[in-house]
């Protein structure tokens, strides 16, 4: 993550970021670290909603604070040619590109999970990887998988299905709810495709694109929400909602989204995302340690293909 040592970013300047061409220790930690986070977020954001805050009102107020975290983060670590650089004309366009594609991510998504499973949901919202690694292979010469990896892939997304296995048998899902949640997952890859692909993002500070993204979605995600019936009145929220709130915007928008741009862009994208498989477990497991869901053979028999799954992607 950027600190207060780096010099000001702004469009003249050389990409600070040192590519590295494949995963080491540290950011295998990272990323473990940031998908167990996330699998915390699936918790928190639906413990929010019981209490009192709507889904399109909640992420529409995540990314209105987030985006004002990322401000104050960039005026006091970069300065103020950093500040300029948020709107440089030559980011703006294609950032603001990202931030469309972002919104609607949000939107099919919690569309898809109010008609399907929370479990089918999941799976195929974390098929991004596969998009990630297709797009990938097709736009990024230099990150074209091979087919032990693509491989691993099907093997990792194959352990995803066997953790939610018994979910999936029970039914209550629909084929409209599903293919929301399905679209949900190209979204959000595409937003990764989108930032790695470009000459002018990629280039770019990841505070500056992750900015760009929450600013530009933020305008939307309320129409959303106003769309929606949301809003008007503002609903009534208890204080654990807003306590969950707190920590999708600061630290899952503001803190991990700064760190995930970090890692796309200094590491390759598409083993990058794969770690993406780990999130749904990890929100078993604290949905097991937190709200007393009940734990499965699927998720043991999951663990292990993933783990194994996501060493054939980091195959060299």
């Amino acid at each position: 993550m950027d600190g207060p040592g780096r010099r000001p970013h702004s469009e003249n300047m050389p990409n600070p970021i040192v590519r590295r061409p494949h995963l080491d220790a540290t950011a295998i930690a990272v990323l473990v670290f940031l998908t167990s986070l996330w699998g915390l977020q699936q918790v928190s954001v639906k413990m929010t909603i019981q209490q009192g805050l709507s889904p399109s009102l909640q992420a529409a107020l995540r990314s209105l604070g987030a985006a004002v975290c990322v401000f104050a983060w960039i005026a006091i670590t970069e300065g103020r040619p950093a500040v300029r650089a948020l709107v440089a004309r030559r980011t703006l366009l294609p950032g603001l590109g990202v931030a469309v594609v972002f919104a609607l991510e949000f939107i099919v998504l919690f569309r898809g999970l109010q008609l399907t499973t929370a479990s089918r949901g999941v799976v195929f919202l974390h098929s991004a990887p596969f998009f990630v690694a297709l797009g990938l292979h097709l736009l990024v010469p230099g990150e074209r998988m091979r087919a032990v990896q693509f491989a691993g892939l099907v093997i990792a997304f194959l352990g995803m299905g066997a953790a939610f296995a018994e979910s999936l048998w029970a039914g209550g899902g629909s084929l409209e709810g599903d293919l929301l949640c399905l679209l949900g997952g190209a979204l959000w890859a595409t937003t990764t495709l989108c930032v790695r692909a470009s000459r002018t993002l990629s280039s770019a500070a990841p505070a500056t694109i992750l900015w760009l993204q929450l600013a530009g979605s933020t305008p939307i995600l309320f129409a959303a929400a106003w769309w929606q019936g949301e809003v008007p009145p503002f609903p009534t929220v208890s204080p654990l909602g807003w306590l969950g709130l707190f920590y999708q915007t600061v630290i899952i928008a503001f803190a991990s989204y700064l760190m995930w741009f970090r890692m796309i862009l200094t590491y390759p994208a598409g083993r990058v995302s794969g770690f993406t498989f780990l999130s749904p477990l990890f929100g078993i497991a604290f949905g097991w340690a937190l709200m007393g869901d009940a734990l499965s053979w699927g998720l043991l028999v999951g663990v292990v293909a993933i783990v194994f799954g996501m060493r054939m992607v980091n195959t060299r």
